[in-house]
């Protein structure tokens, strides 16, 4: 069976190369960049993994994080947060995430990343 996966980011041109890797990854994928919905979207798709983007428009990636990180449900799921604007001032990990990965990614490290948070959990 194969891990499914959910990618929220509101950028559609890195939403669609993240989601054409993953799925030749062999990993099921559903893409959204619906923050609003995100809880709902996951709640329906049961994820092994969430990415979030960092920076979307209503909300971030690190909020959206620690919700699902206290969610009654979704509590366990690796959560990674991606962000080209990785700044000084914010620590990612405070939110809680599982890990982290700045953009632009490496391959490689992306896939690597993602295998190792699967294989924690």
């Amino acid at each position: 069976m194969l891990k499914r996966i959910l990618v929220l980011d509101d950028n559609m041109d890195i939403l669609e190369i993240v989601h054409e890797i993953l799925s030749y990854e062999k990993f099921e994928v559903k893409s959204t960049s619906d923050s609003k919905n995100i809880v709902a979207i996951a709640e329906a798709y049961k994820p092994d993994l969430i990415i979030l983007d960092y920076k979307l428009m209503d909300i971030t990636g690190g909020e959206i994080c620690r919700t699902f990180k206290s969610h009654s449900i979704m509590h366990s799921v690796p959560v990674i947060i991606f962000s080209a604007y990785l700044q000084q001032d914010v620590d990612l990990y405070s939110f809680g995430c599982d890990a982290i990965i700045a953009k632009p990614f490496d391959l490689n490290d992306f896939i690597d990343t993602i295998n190792q948070c699967l294989l924690a959990n």
